[in-house]
């Protein structure tokens, strides 16, 4: 007995499930490729703000270069408190965050619209205590 039309009757069912399965990937394997950046973003930043030169503007560019290079534009970064003003031993925190909307590979994200990666790095002031 020959079923006419069956192969199509199981794509329509299993097709929808597939692609929401693709999309899906997608935008969980960029959100994890940001998020690295973002970790090695502010680990760069910090490792400037420690320095006896390092400056919140100094940080700021650092970190902004960085990811950018990495086609991860618009970060926003915090630094806390101001390096200039920090004594050798004091902890500084670099923090980068950005909007998953910003760097989403999809016209309109499905899973993660709306939500805000970051990650911060601390690290001791250099100097002489």
């Amino acid at each position: 007995m020959k079923r006419w039309g069956a192969s199509a009757t199981e794509f329509a069912v299993v097709a929808p499930v597939f692609f929401l399965m693709i999309i899906g990937f997608i935008e969980f394997g960029r959100a994890l490729m940001v998020q690295q950046v973002l970790v090695n973003a502010s680990r760069v930043g910090a490792r400037e703000a420690i320095t006896a030169g390092g400056t919140t503007s100094s940080v700021t560019a650092l970190v902004k270069s960085y990811a950018e290079s990495i086609s991860v534009p618009n970060t926003n970064v915090a630094v806390s408190p101001e390096p200039t003003t920090t004594v050798a031993g004091q902890l500084i925190t670099v923090t980068v965050s950005i909007g998953y909307n910003d760097i989403s590979w999809l016209p309109a994200p499905w899973f993660l619209g709306g939500k805000t990666l970051s990650a911060s790095s601390t690290m001791r002031k250099e100097g002489l205590l």
